[in-house]
Order: C-alpha cells, then structure tokens, then sequence
C-alpha cells in the first residue's frame, strides 16, 4: 500500500494515541531513570552509568530527537549536549526488553542514520551534525580500539612494517565519507577518525596486512658464474619483469624478490615475500651456477659488455693494474699474472713495450694483452682462467660506474653608467669700416667631438647645410654686405648613459672531461701581404694572408668532482668584440678588439656561486680648450673657452655556479627546465594574426610527453631538434 495513503486513512484519534503514547513512555522512563540508583561506570567510551541493571524497552516513534536525547541521558546518568543545527523527529523502539547500554547503542545508531553523531569533548558528551564530528571529537587512544558503537572517535594505528602511506590507498575506501584518514611516515603510523564500530573493523585488516614483508637475506655463493652476470637474470626468472639497477649496487628488486650482487665475494644477496619463493630462486641460482664450456688452450675467453665507462681506455687501465700487481724488476719483464698462460701475458703492461703504448684509434680494436678492447660494441674480450677471470671482472664492475656530470653556469655582469657634460661659447667679428682696404677678423673656434666649431658651421651653412650640432645651441646672427653668418653661438649639453648586460653562457660535461663553448663571430685579421713591384713575372701578383680567429664569448672548463661534493675546475673564460672605429693613425691591418679574459683553477661547493673576478673602473676625464690669458679672466672669460667633463664608472664581475648531476633524473629534469623555458619564450613571441599577411604562425619545439614511471630515470631526455615546420 502506498505510504501516503497508508497515512492519509488513518484517523485523527490514532495519530493523537501514538503521540500520547509516546509522551507516556517518555515520562514513565525519566521516572524510572530518576528513582533508579546509579551503577558503576563502564570502561568503553561514552562512559555510561545506567541508574539501573534492569531491561527496558523503549517506544519513541517520530519523537522530537531533543526529548529523545534529555531521556537517554537520564538514562545514562550523563549530560548530553545538542548542537542547534540537530534537529528533526527521531525513531527508536524495540520489541524486546534490552539493557540501557543496547538501547543507548540503538539510539547512535538512529542517530548516525539522520546525519548526526555524538562525540565526547572534556567529559561531555555532544550530538553534532556528522561532517563536524571529526573536528570536535575529543577521544584519542592509541593501539587497540576500546570504544563501541556509532560513536566518532580519534584512533592512531602504530605500524610495525607496512608503509603508511601504502594503506591510506586501501583503507580510505572503507573511511565514511565526512571522516578522514592520515599518514604520518615519520613515527609510521595511522591516524584515523571515524566511527568506533568502524574502527574495530580497520583495526582488524591493518592488523593483518602489517606484516614483515620477505624472509631474512640469504647469501647465495656461486663457484663458476660471476654474480653481476647472474643477478639480472634471476631476478627476471623471479618476477617476470624489467631489470632496474638497485642504487649503489648491481641488483633489481620487484614482484617481492630482490637480488642484489656483490662482486668482492662473487655472491648473491637474496630477499624474498616467503620462504617458498626463496627456494625457487635458489634452484634458479643453482641450475645457472654452471662452469663454462668456452676452454681453449689459452684458458678462457669471456665478452664484458660495458655500460658506461669506454672500452679502449679501461681496458689499459685494467692491463696496467694486473701488470703492476704482478710486479716489475729493473732491466726485466714483469711476471705473467696467476694463472695467466703466456701467450695471454705477452700483452701484459711490463711484459711487451707493445703494452705499455697508449692506444689511440678509438675506430680500431686494441692489440696486445690478456684484454682487448673493441669499440664498436664498447665491449671488453677477457682471456684468462677463471680465477683470474673473476679478479679482473671485479675491478671491471667497480670502474664501470656511471659517470656524474657538471652543470657550469658563468655569468658575466657589466654595468657601466656614464654622465658627461659640455658647454662653450664660440663667436666670430670683422672689424673695419664700410670702404676701408683692410679689416681685422676675429673670434673663438672650439671644435670636438661631436661639437663642430663655428666656422664649419657658416661654412655648411654656405653650402645650403646647417649642423649646431647636439644639445641646445643659442646663437647671434650678423648681416655683412648682404651675406647672413653666424656671428656668435653658445652650447650647453649634457649626456647619460646606463648599460647593463648580462651573458650567461652553460654547459653540461663528464666528470673530469673537459668542455669548451663558443658564442660570437669568426673575424679574418690580415697575417700578411704581398705586392709585386710591376712587370708580367709571378711576382707581380698581389695576395694577402689571412687568420680568421673568434671573436665572442669562450668558455672552456675542466671539471672534477671531490668525494665531499666540492668541484674542483680548470676554468678559461674569454669575452673579446670588435671595436665600432678603427684607432686614428693605424693602417688598414683589419679591425680592432676588445680582450677580457681569466684563466684560473677554483674549488667551490656543489650549487654554490662563486666570484672568478672582475674590474671596477672609476673614471674622470675632464677637457677644456680656451683663449691663453683671456679665458682666465673672471667675468669675460666665459666668452673665451669652452670645457666638457666626463665620468664614467665600470663594473665588471665574472661568476660561476656548478651543479653535480648525479643520475639521469637530475639531468633530465634540468634539460626540461631548460626545453619548457626556451619553448615558453617562443610562444611568447609569436607574431599578431594578420589577415594581409599569409604568414601567422613562428616555429615552436613540441611539448614533451610524460615519461613512464618504470623508464623516467634511464630515459633519454627528448631530441632538442624538432622539425623547422612544427607549430603550437
């Protein structure tokens, strides 16, 4: 039957029954509550004190939750605040006489049903709407949950070995949506605020998922295999996955298996989820631990297949360690290795003049000696027994370690203001009168730099051209036999200028390789020249020879990393450009340069910045030109000189910043950087959209895709070449 039906037929005196009914019940249970005497408390929180052991049933149909609540607290001897925003009609009935602690359980349960739950807070115990619960809750226990019922309550989880914040993904699933769970990795723990029955249920999957994960290390010994050949191969037989080296050792780790190889015991160190999937590998190990077939008369022969250290050079350095282990006597030849025929020693540093040569042709195989090099597959070919096999794969694996590399950022600041300042006054007259056979001419005239003089100025003037020159000139016209000059001009000007440049050139090089960049212009300077002294003979050709040299910015470093993460670097920086004007009185022997350069050995820490040097010039350079005597006079002899002061201050400062990139992450993340920068710059100077003109669009690099979580630390960074034609 409909619901609304259903209520719509019943009657008017049934509805005023159940409401007296319940306000009969409400009042018979304060009764029985107040003449009851109390109880012990409880140790389960809300602490609850029922006046009386005897069962009850309760019978509150659509009862105002604010009466409800006032019963159940006289109930449980405990004041029960409700918050304002609590309000509505609350059901809570049973069929069957219950204890006062089960009927207070199936109050919080109604509650909780209407979006309300209580929480205890200094003693008192509080009804608030749910999604503050969590915030105003003051029970906090540690350990194991005590409390019960659909009280909110704080409880922190400790861990033994799970990570917390691999089960904040499993448990907050089951967290009620206003509550929350956090991870704390620093004392390993849970803390989570919901409802205590919630709890106990929480309580139990962290409890069984907290759990060691692996048995304890097992040493694996091998006797013919060589543990860094092995490792990658039984830990893809473990886990059917990909090989990622294990930082500071040659092992992977993956699918609750890892294996890790130490090279100076020959050994594998093994860790597995159980003990049977640690049998599995050790009857993987033993089957593979199996001697090699590849004997000749020589001894063995084995490929060493390099991953970042080259060929040709470890395989001298590894020929001259066993040479000089060996040993070496003066005026004879140094004894084979133990074990080594010798056929294989002949190659031996100290044993053949062949040996101790450097090799030089990256492009062809090294000869000579119990190792050879083949640089096309940057690979090591090792003849010798097996004994001596494992000695030298030993140091091979120590020295075949990635290399760290060095970020260099030089930085060169000039800033150089400069303020200069003229004035003068010039004039010119021609004494004598109208008729006479002689006059007298006479005036001042200061020409300079960039200030012509007066009689060059009526002299263009003449020729139909005026030229004051700069700044503000105020000058007296004079008339004589028709003909219009200048017969006085006064000049005031001042100058000032700031300049301020900033080059930044960087580089990326190997530890202890030295990196060289250049940025500037090839210039050709005339070496010499020859011109014949006539005739139809060879020598009457003329030729000049030129040097072409580069004129710019160069930056050449050597860096070295320490053990303490100090860089030590050999540093030649040079900043030359070529002059606007040739020096006055030179020849035509090519053009001029400015030459700035340092070329030093400095030690600074990793990411710091440090000052290679610089120039701080401070200088006053004042001119004055004047009649003799007659410019000395106090008052007139304004009229008979002309003076121009100029200053000029000049900051240069070289720096210079190295950063240690240790791994691929680190020098990939700096070549993204440096990839978005250049790429926001070209999105920024994309040209307006034009109707006119068909061209609308500037090359832009391409974004760069996400790398793979597996692959992002020995991916490549992305090609720093994109096609001409790309646009965003």
């Amino acid at each position: 039957m409909n619901t609304a039906s259903s209520r719509a037929a019943r009657p008017a005196g049934w509805r005023l029954h159940i409401a007296r009914r319940t306000r009969q019940s409400l009042v018979a249970l304060l009764a029985i509550a107040m003449a009851l005497p109390p109880a012990m408390a409880q140790d389960n929180a809300p602490r609850i004190s029922p006046r009386s052991r005897a069962p009850v049933t309760v019978n509150f149909v659509n009862a105002d939750v604010e009466a409800v609540t006032r019963a159940f607290a006289a109930m449980i001897d405990r004041a029960i605040v409700i918050d304002p925003r609590v309000k509505g009609n609350i059901t809570v009935y049973s069929e069957q006489p219950q204890s006062i602690r089960q009927a207070f359980a199936s109050y919080l349960s109604a509650l909780r049903g209407m979006g309300f739950a209580v929480v205890e807070s200094g003693g008192l115990l509080k009804v608030v709407p749910e999604a503050d619960a969590k915030l105003q809750t003051g029970t906090v226990s540690v350990g194991e949950v005590s409390v019960r019922g659909d009280q909110v309550i704080t409880q922190i989880f400790p861990l033994r070995y799970e990570n917390p914040n691999n089960l904040v993904a499993v448990l907050r699933p089951l967290i009620s949506a206003n509550n929350t769970i956090n991870a704390n990795p620093g004392s390993n723990s849970l803390v989570i605020t919901d409802y205590a029955e919630n709890l106990q249920r929480i309580a139990k999957i962290i409890a069984a998922l907290d759990v060691a994960s692996g048995t304890d290390v097992e040493v694996v010994q091998l006797q013919h295999a060589v543990a860094a050949d092995l490792a990658p191969l039984v830990q893809r037989l473990s886990d059917g996955g990909g090989v990622s080296p294990v930082p500071g050792a040659q092992g992977v780790a993956g699918g609750g298996v890892t294996v890790v190889a130490d090279s100076r015991a020959n050994a594998l160190v093994i860790r597995a989820a159980n003990p049977s999937r640690l049998a599995l590998v050790r009857a993987n190990i033993a089957r593979l631990d199996r001697p090699n077939n590849l004997i000749g008369p020589g001894g063995g022969m084995w490929v060493v297949h390099l991953k970042n250290a080259d060929a040709v050079r470890l395989a001298t350095v590894v020929r001259a360690a066993f040479g000089a282990a060996g040993g070496t006597s003066s005026g004879g030849s140094a004894p084979a290795p133990s074990g080594l025929p010798a056929a294989a020693a002949a190659g031996v540093p100290g044993t053949s003049p062949q040996a101790t040569a450097a090799v030089t042709g990256a492009a062809q195989p090294s000869t000579g000696g119990f190792i050879q090099a083949d640089p096309a597959t940057n690979s090591l070919i090792i003849t010798a027994p097996e004994p001596l096999y494992k000695q030298v794969r030993a140091l091979i694996d120590q020295l075949d370690s990635r290399r760290a590399q060095v970020y260099i950022e030089s930085m060169i600041v000039e800033v150089a203001p400069s303020d200069s300042a003229d004035f003068g006054f010039q004039w010119q007259g021609l004494l004598g009168k109208s008729g006479d056979k002689f006059g007298v001419v006479t005036g001042t005239n200061f020409a300079g730099s960039g200030r012509p003089g007066i009689i060059d100025i009526n002299t263009s003037a003449a020729q139909g051209q005026i030229n004051l020159g700069q700044g503000l000139n105020v000058g007296l016209l004079s008339v004589i036999n028709g003909v219009t000059s200048l017969a006085a001009i006064a000049r005031m000007l001042q100058t000032q200028s700031e300049t301020n440049i900033i080059s930044t050139p960087n580089l990326i090089t190997l530890d202890n390789e030295e990196a060289k960049i250049v940025v500037g212009e090839n210039v050709p300077f005339i070496t010499g020249q020859f011109t014949g002294a006539g005739g139809t003979g060879v020598n009457a050709n003329p030729f000049q020879t030129i040097e072409r040299k580069d004129v710019g910015i160069t930056l050449r470093i050597r860096p070295q990393i320490g053990e303490g993460g100090a860089v030590r670097m050999t540093i030649f920086q040079e900043q030359s450009s070529v002059k606007e004007t040739t020096a006055a009185g030179t020849t035509n022997a090519g053009p001029s340069t400015t030459k700035r350069s340092i070329e030093n050995t400095v030690v600074v820490d990793d990411g710091a910045i440090l000052v290679l040097g610089g120039l701080i010039e401070d200088r006053f350079v004042t001119n004055k030109s004047k009649v003799p005597l007659l410019g000395d006079l106090p008052l007139i002899g304004g009229l008979f000189r002309s003076e121009s002061r100029e200053r000029r201050r000049t900051n240069l400062m070289v720096f210079l910043r190295p950063v240690v990139l240790r791994d691929a992450e680190s020098a990939n993340r700096l070549s993204v950087d440096r990839y978005e920068q250049i790429r926001g710059e070209q999105r920024n100077s994309q040209p307006q959209p034009s109707v006119v003109m068909p061209i609308n669009e500037s090359p832009v690099l391409p974004p760069l895709a996400p790398l793979p979580a597996s692959s992002a630390a020995s991916a490549p960074p992305a090609s720093l070449n994109p096609p001409a034609t790309t646009s965003p």
